[in-house]
């Protein structure tokens, strides 16, 4: 499981998807077993209030073909966490941006929940609004302890994860479970 780090919570930055468009093409060049890779999270979102951490999920055929040496080479650190069928890595670069790639089988590209969520706020000014808020109030809460600012955040995100899962008439899926 990941260590406890600080929260800080700050404005939407119009620099995050230039950014993350600059490590995708990194990503695409070094890795070409990569079948998609797409800026998630907060920082994908317009106006979203967020940490600011570039997140990135890519898929790929099987996650044992991921490359973890060449990922290594490229700075990024594999964590070990709770999440079943996928691989975390974090990296810090030069310019002291972080990444967090997350890496998933491709089929089952379409049901992650973190593309869902990015989406739904993406259509979703009103949510966008509410979830600043809400993480402006978790992160001063939590200015310590960034998996219970984590946790805290669950029943907002459940929320929009049923409206979601209700519309396409699909079963409800506890967040927490990949």
């Amino acid at each position: 499981m990941e260590l406890k780090t600080s929260v800080q919570v700050v404005d939407y930055n119009p620099a995050w998807p230039a950014i993350f468009e600059v490590e995708q093409k990194v990503l695409q060049q070094t890795i070409p077993n990569f079948i998609a890779i797409e800026h998630i999270g907060s920082t994908a979102v317009l106006h979203q209030r967020a940490k600011p951490v570039i997140d990135i999920m890519a898929s790929i055929t099987h996650l044992q073909d991921t490359p973890l040496h060449t990922l290594k080479g490229l700075g990024y650190t594999l964590i070990e966490t709770d999440m079943s069928n996928r691989l975390f890595f974090r990296k810090h670069d030069a310019n002291k941006q972080v990444f967090q790639l997350h890496i998933v089988e491709h089929s089952t590209w379409h049901e992650h929940k973190e593309r869902l969520m990015r989406d739904y706020l993406r259509s979703h000014p009103e949510a966008v609004r509410e979830y600043g808020k809400l993480k402006d109030q978790l992160a001063i809460q939590y200015v310590h302890d960034s998996i219970a600012y984590t946790k805290a955040k669950t029943t907002f995100i459940q929320n929009i994860m049923d409206q979601i899962q209700d519309e396409r008439r699909l079963p409800r899926i506890n967040v927490w479970e990949d």
